[in-house]
């Protein structure tokens, strides 16, 4: 029993919700209840939550002499010895094994994406991870790898616009990472540490945050006028004639670049971005996000 809680610690299932981008390609297109695209979107996002964990274990058994050099992943349950290490590995090895049979089964372009993602994390945990800035490309790639998993499981294919979107976000979100950790903790807990400056990793969130902006701007501006419900057109062509046709999507556009601003602020002034899925937990980020999230719904859903 005290091995598996260790395990399922290790297992970071805090982290999963970085697969929730599987998603992306039924919500934008307006399948998101669908039952069919629904239900086998959410195997894809169970099948990456395995291979994730599976990363996620594989790591911290190569990290173990970096994580033991760090004021909180020393108490990692690999680092620490609570999880030994071969039953981590066996449970890794198993959770790998067993994911990209599950992907297989589902289909040949699915599991190929899954590969890949696979073969992306091992890479990072091995090689990428010690040289800037492939480190952070990485990370950005296995967001849009997620991403492109939700079309390929569905073959609704998602805006350009919005993927650069998601992969400007996943730079600006793996830079104020990096940017935490290096003030934070110094340059001996991870060795690209040691080829980062504060100065440029401050550059590299002013411009990745910027281009996150810009590329969602274009996206809602570039994507087609809502269908409206027949009373909702009616009143519209009878009141507001000139307004079925705006671009109703820019509405989310706010909420945006309020959840971009707070971000920063957490990043340059706390340092708080070292563990970005804990972030989530700011009531201005939860605000921002449920603004944009409830802007989306009704434009996709509602009208």
């Amino acid at each position: 029993m005290f091995h598996l809680r260790a395990l399922i610690i290790s297992l970071r299932p805090y982290q999963w919700v970085k697969n929730l981008a599987v998603y992306s390609a039924i919500l934008f297109t307006g399948h998101l209840f669908d039952e069919n695209y629904f239900l086998i979107t959410t195997a894809g996002f169970i099948i990456f939550c395995l291979l994730s964990s599976a990363s996620y274990l594989l790591n911290d058994i190569i990290d173990i002499p970096h994580d033991r050099l760090h004021p909180a992943k020393k108490s990692r349950p690999v680092a620490s010895g609570k999880l030994p290490v071969d039953t981590a590995f066996q449970v890794s090895v198993g959770l790998f094994i067993f994911g990209l049979a599950a992907a297989f089964l589902i289909s040949r372009g699915f599991f190929l994406i899954s590969l890949v993602f696979v073969l992306l994390h091992l890479a990072y945990s091995l090689f990428l991870k010690k040289h800037p800035p492939l480190d952070i490309l990485a990370i950005a790639t296995s967001f849009v790898l997620r991403t492109f998993a939700g079309e390929t499981l569905t073959g609704f294919h998602i805006p350009i616009w919005l993927v650069f979107s998601v992969i400007f976000l996943s730079l600006f979100i793996a830079s104020g990472k990096r940017r935490s950790e290096l003030i934070k903790e110094g340059r001996e807990t991870r060795p690209a540490l040691k080829l980062y400056r504060q100065e440029l990793l401050n550059s590299y969130l002013s411009i990745f945050g910027t281009a996150t902006l810009i590329s969602y701007a274009l996206f809602t501006f570039s994507a087609s006028p809502p269908d409206f419900s027949d009373k909702l057109f009616r009143f519209l062509l009878a009141n507001y004639p000139k307004t079925i046709d705006r671009k109703w999507l820019m509405i989310s556009v706010p909420f945006v670049i309020t959840g971009l601003m707070r971000y920063a602020q957490l990043v340059f002034l706390v340092q708080d971005g070292e563990v970005p899925e804990r972030t989530i937990k700011d009531p201005y980020l939860i605000l921002s996000l449920l603004g944009w999230g409830a802007a989306i719904f009704a434009i996709i859903y509602v009208f």
